[in-house]
Order: structure tokens, then sequence, then C-alpha cells
């Protein structure tokens, strides 16, 4: 009896091992698949983040224009990474509408001055209702909109160089699908 209550419980333990060491093994895959892509963003309406620039709107992403709707937050570490790439997009007449996340208007400012504003407008989501709504799973997180509305890309991290030439392909083919 005693030689049972031993070799179950190591018995167990090596087939946890056997199935992580097997888990181990298997390639990784690392795209996420989003359920947004092809569907409109819900309706929405955000107050400014700052004074400065407007809020943003259902309104803002039906204009005709695809455009980058940028989630992030100035807490955010990669929000530092990816604010010279925006910056990049932008200098290549990409519009950018940022949603800044459970922020202070004057930690915004502070962002924007620090590492500059690549956005035409900004609203505030201090409880993250937009940021869910849409499927966003974190900060930063970048989603393609065509002009009607509906999500045609979703980039999830910070926007990195390699990433610029692919967010201006999906924005080409948002805008040609409008």
């Amino acid at each position: 009896m005693t030689s049972l209550k031993v070799w179950i419980p190591l018995a167990i333990f090596l087939l946890f091992c056997g199935v992580a060491a097997y888990q181990l093994t298997q390639p990784k895959d690392e795209f996420v698949e989003s359920t947004m892509v092809g569907k409109p963003v819900p309706d929405f309406e955000l107050r400014p983040a700052l004074a400065e620039l407007p809020g943003v709107s259902i309104a803002d992403l039906k204009d005709g224009k695809p455009k980058l709707l940028n989630i992030w937050a100035s807490w955010c570490v990669p929000c530092i990474a990816e604010a010279p790439h925006l910056d990049v997009l932008k200098r290549q007449g990409v519009e950018i509408v940022g949603v800044a996340i459970r922020d202070r208007p004057e930690d915004v400012a502070r962002f924007l001055n620090q590492y500059g504003n690549p956005y035409t407008k900004i609203g505030a989501d201090d409880l993250s209702e937009i940021q869910l709504s849409i499927g966003s799973s974190g900060v930063p997180e970048t989603f393609v909109v065509d002009g009607n509305g509906i999500i045609r890309h979703q980039h999830l991290g910070d926007v990195r160089a390699e990433h610029v030439p692919v967010l201006l392909q999906k924005l080409a083919e948002a805008g040609a699908g409008a």
C-alpha cells in the first residue's frame, strides 16, 4: 500500500512533465486572429483627451477616408517605442486617430511633448470601454479602418519600422475598397 502512495504521485508528475515537454517542442503560432476584422467599429463618442485636440467619435471613422485608429496610453512603455514610427506614418500622409486609455490630460500632454504627436484627434477612454468593444486586448494596438468605419486590419503591439510598409499597404487596400 505504501508503494502505491509513492508511485501514483510520481506517475502523475511524470505525465505532467511529458505533456509540458511535448508542448515545448511544438511550433509557436504568433498570429492572433482578430474577430473584429471585417466588422464595423461600434458606435462611440469620446471626449477630448486634451483641450487642444478634438475628441473622437464613430463619425470620424466614417468620413470616406481610411485611417489608423491607435489605442495607446502615456504609461505604456511600448507606446514610447512606437512613437517615431507613427510619426513616419504621419509624415507620409496617414491620418492617425488616437484613443488614450485610462489616462490623465496632463500625462497625455507630457507624453506628446516628449515623444511627438502623430494624432489629428485623441479621445479619452477612461474605462477602456471602446478599447474592449473593438477587440483590443492591450496597448498599444493599431487598427486600419476604412472610410466606412469597417476594421480592415488589426496590428497587435507596438508599430515598428518593419510594420510601416505593411500598414501603408493595408491602408491603400482599405482605400481601394471604400
